[in-house]
């Protein structure tokens, strides 16, 4: 990692506004900038001077294209454009996710096991997307989840992913998340290493620590790396945890990698039977597939996925969405009581659905020195037939022949008819006058007015973040000062200096301001963040003094 460090200059790039610092790291700063056309607020990410070199910028061109390729992708953040600056300084220009990242957030509190289960469906189905698509993610870490403004988690740092097909081992690597054949005299990476570092992110979501991180005890790299070579799997330690969820994070941490789920699809499947065993709301699938065949036949999933493009699947129910028409095996044969064809069923809908990460955690492979593991042999993943049930056409019943004119009845009969309804036209009309006396008045019910619900505002219930941070040097330190837009009773404030290649460290106050002693570099920064009573807290606002 690298040492402490100001942040440089952010560049001037046409119709972008700079606004603010979002974060720093050993290879790129992270800058706030408004676009003015269209306007909206992004994240750019700019490649350090120090770090443009051919082999650099090569790496930065293909994270690029690779977050470009993947984007579109409902849990994969997304990338607007790229480019190079006019000091030629390579940037990309990303979504911005204005709320903590999943790392921020599990060191303040662990998530709920709901939570879990559900960004871990999400951010399996990105990573599965990205499989299929022949890339391998292989930094799957909850600093590398941001969450966007619609609190859906988003998959970010593609910086060392590699395709399947040549991976690239010499890049860093997030040891507490890591599978044991990272370490390995030669390191192999596969699709079910992408699966270890899945069952690792929900395991610490849930534990509110890495999965083999010992609390009061030593947990440098050395440590760490024989404890995921050699120890089991701590157990979680929560009586709300079910057995089940902790068997699929188990299988999914197997020390061999073919013990584990064979891929992010299956394991997102195990995911989502935890939450049917537990009652909960099944979060879908969304899967990225181009390829589906014209004809396709019922799949034998139990109804948990069906990939039709990019769509939310609902596993509820079995198949999917229903059947929209007959099949050829329910279809009744038209008879001669027909009088034309069945009305139309209508068609099942299907339901649609940066503060940045510091790579505080990432070294390079180059720095972990003897370590040694029997590595197990990679694995190729089988490629998985997805398919959708596909009912055959209706076929309308043939119309009656009209050639033909209808034969004409005796006229003796058409009279005795006439005779008849009129004699069951006076009859009722009978029946119908002498009834109230017969049962007395009955009262005429009234339709209920209808009430109409009050709309709620979503809005209101958001946490503002802090304005006008900034920061005056004075001799007892650098005094921060902030606003709070919509001050509440009880809120606090979290604080932290914002270092590079790590996360604040967030302190607690009650009062817009804070003094804290001047950085050795030249620059001093601080987040802060409002806390609402209830739990509820804004997103970070970064400011700077010199």
């Amino acid at each position: 990692m690298s040492g402490k460090r100001a942040p440089m200059t952010p560049p001037d790039l046409p119709g972008f506004t700079y606004v603010s610092l979002l974060g720093s790291g050993g290879f790129a700063d992270v800058f706030l900038y408004e676009q003015e056309l269209p306007r909206r607020r992004v994240a750019v990410k700019v490649l350090l001077t120090e770090r443009i070199s051919t082999g650099s910028v090569s790496e930065f061109t293909a994270e690029a294209n690779v977050m470009a390729m993947l984007s579109t992708h409902p849990a994969i953040v997304t990338i607007y454009q790229a480019g190079v600056a006019r000091d030629g300084r390579p940037y990309l220009v990303m979504e911005y996710c204005p709320k903590p990242n999943l790392q921020v957030r599990y060191r303040r509190e662990p998530f709920s096991v709901a939570e879990s289960l559900r960004v871990g469906v999400q951010v399996s189905a990105a990573v599965e997307t990205a499989h299929r698509a022949g890339v391998l993610h292989r930094d799957i870490k909850p600093a590398n989840i941001l969450v966007t403004e619609y609190n859906r988690p988003a998959l970010t740092d593609f910086g060392i992913a590699s395709t399947t097909g040549a991976v690239a081992e010499s890049a860093g690597l997030s040891i507490p998340w890591s599978p044991p054949e990272s370490f390995a005299d030669v390191p192999q990476s596969n699709a079910r290493s992408d699966v270890y570092a899945l069952g690792a992110t929900v395991y610490t979501l849930l534990a509110g620590r890495s999965p083999f991180e010992v609390p009061e005890q030593r947990n440098t790299a050395a440590d760490l790396i024989q404890r995921i070579e050699t120890a089991p799997l701590p157990a979680l330690g929560r009586a709300d945890t079910p057995p089940a969820l902790s068997r699929v994070l188990e299988r999914a941490m197997a020390k061999n990698p073919a013990d584990r789920h064979e891929s992010a699809l299956a394991f997102a499947r195990a995911l989502q039977k935890v939450q049917i065993e537990l009652s909960h709301s099944v979060t879908p699938i969304d899967i990225l597939d181009d390829g589906l065949p014209e004809k396709v036949e019922e799949d034998e999933d139990d109804g948990l996925t069906r990939v039709r493009g990019v769509v939310s699947i609902s596993p509820e129910t079995s198949p999917a969405a229903g059947r929209t028409r007959p099949s050829a095996t329910t279809r009744q044969v038209p008879s001669q009581f027909d009088v034309g064809p069945p009305p139309p069923v209508p068609p099942a809908s299907v339901a649609p659905i940066f503060a940045p990460s510091a790579p505080d955690e990432t070294v390079r492979r180059d720095a972990v020195a003897d370590v040694r593991a029997a590595a197990a042999p990679a694995h190729e993943v089988a490629p998985i037939d997805e398919t959708i049930v596909r009912a055959p056409a209706f076929e309308e019943p043939p119309a009656p022949a009209t050639d033909a004119a209808p034969p004409r009845r005796p006229r003796r009969v058409l009279l005795w008819s006439l005779l008849a309804v009129a004699a069951v036209i006076v009859a009722a009309v009978i029946v119908v006058v002498s009834l109230p006396a017969l049962v007395g008045d009955a009262p005429t019910a009234t339709p209920a007015a209808s009430r109409t619900p009050e709309p709620q505002d979503p809005i209101s219930t958001a946490v503002g973040a802090p304005k006008d941070l900034a920061g005056t040097v004075t001799p007892a330190g650098v005094v921060f000062t902030w606003t709070n837009p919509s001050p509440k009773e009880g809120d606090t404030y979290l604080w932290g200096v914002a270092t590079i290649g790590a996360e604040p460290d967030y302190k607690i106050v009650d009062q817009p301001t804070v003094t804290v002693a001047p950085s050795a570099g030249g620059q001093t920064c601080i987040q802060v963040i409002v806390r609402r009573t209830n739990g509820s807290a804004s997103s970070p606002a970064t400011g700077c003094a010199p």
